[in-house]
């Protein structure tokens, strides 16, 4: 599909526009060829901002700032439990409390108002005039006005010019001809973007990406060779039995923060979390040093294990210890479940022995054990490997030699 070009400049914006829709074109390429060409239509911009709210656990929102001499840069806002003030005190938050489409306001006659101090910087930058509008992802209701400190699904854009005597009434116009398309195409984005946001979220980096790429499948799985980990905090039960609800979810959050952070960092997929446990992943095909990352995690764990109970403990608040357990072998990776309700995560032998393995530290007295079949295949850390001998483990044939690590006293 190829532009038209018959059309004006504006028209051939609009087409190409609804085209980078269709196309899933990113935020910040959208914005930054849609500034590109605004600009070559004849539009005196200088800076143009788009806030869009997010679906995200850590941020709250996405901005994304043009400037003419500067190109394209993404900020990220915070989930805040209260307003803060560069927000209050934002055109934009006036303006989605408001039953007004958009709002105008020159720079070049007299002090902007008081109430929007950043307008004041704006001018004294040497900018002539600030537009803003905004664009709701919903069907129209009696009144335009929302709350600004829950808005509804949209978007909020401004635009700023620097040329003498600002936006003329046909450069308004334009942007506000444009308005729609440009709605629709971020809409388009950002919808891609939310539904990876929240699939990784849940399901992690590696199984949310095969999701949205249409692995759903029921039954549909491969064999990978990986590692596979489980991590367990000791004593979960009797605590929840102690403290109340909301303090055992800041303890849980404490420690698997983490925990997960390492997994990641390390380049492991967290699949599940199980209660006060945690399952993850090490694929082995897609990382030669999978085995040896693994590791290098597992003692990291304890390190930052230690140092999460000791801000805890001077806090006054509850610790507690943990068990974590490496096995090596092949799992079927895909969707298990119901017809319409499926989780994508890992089955079969090696899973159920790194579970049975797990199960061993407490009676080893011990927070970290691994298979022969992991410590058969380290090599950073060849020299500290301990075997803690033959051990008979529950559904699995055999005695299995199990090992640790002898990190010094």
């Amino acid at each position: 599909m190829q532009p038209d070009p018959n059309l004006s400049s504006h028209d051939a914006i609009a087409e190409w526009l609804v085209l980078q829709g269709i196309y899933g074109t990113s935020q910040e390429d959208l914005l930054e060829g849609y500034c590109t060409r605004i600009l070559q239509a004849g539009l005196p911009v200088t800076r143009v901002h788009v806030a869009q709210r997010a679906y995200h656990p850590e941020y709250g929102g996405f901005g994304y700032n043009w400037q003419r001499d500067a190109g394209m840069e993404r900020d990220s806002y915070e989930h805040t439990d209260a307003p803060l003030d560069v927000w209050l005190a934002s055109p934009l938050y006036y303006l989605l409390s408001v039953d007004e489409a958009d709002l105008r306001i020159s720079l070049e006659d007299g002090d902007p108002p008081a109430r929007f101090p950043f307008l004041s910087e704006l001018k004294d930058r040497g900018c002539t005039d600030y537009f803003a509008a905004k664009v709701s992802f919903e069907q129209p209701r009696n009144s335009l006005a929302t709350n600004p400190d829950d808005p509804a699904e949209g978007l909020m854009m401004s635009w700023t010019s620097d040329s003498e005597g600002g936006f003329s009434d046909e450069n308004l116009a334009t942007l506000r001809r444009l308005l729609p398309y440009l709605g629709l195409a971020l809409k388009s984005a950002s919808n891609r973007q939310m539904a990876s946001d929240i699939v990784q979220t849940y399901l992690g980096a590696d199984a949310g990406e095969r999701v949205l790429s249409g692995d759903i499948v029921r039954g549909s799985s491969e064999t990978i060779h990986a590692v596979i980990w489980y991590f367990d905090l000791r004593g979960f039960t009797k605590l929840s039995e102690r403290i109340a609800g909301h303090a055992v979810i800041d303890m849980l959050n404490d420690y698997f923060g983490e925990v997960v952070g390492l997994v990641e960092g390390h380049g492991g997929n967290v699949l599940k979390f199980m209660g006060d446990g945690l399952l993850a992943i090490f694929d082995c095909s897609k990382d030669a040093g999978a085995v040896d990352n693994a590791l290098e995690a597992a003692i990291q764990v304890g390190e930052r294990m230690a140092a999460v109970s000791a801000r805890r403990a001077t806090d006054g608040l509850t610790t507690t210890d943990y068990s974590l357990s490496l096995h090596l072998g092949d799992v079927l990776y895909g969707n298990i479940g119901g017809k319409a309700r499926l989780d994508f995560t890992v089955i079969g032998a090696a899973v159920n022995q790194t579970a049975r393995i797990q199960g061993m530290c407490g009676p080893l007295d011990r927070n970290f054990i691994m298979s022969a079949q992991v410590a058969r295949q380290v090599t950073s850390r060849k020299a500290q490997v301990v075997s803690l001998g033959p051990y008979m483990l529950r559904g699995v044939e055999g005695p299995q030699e199990l090992f640790t690590l002898y990190l010094g006293s």
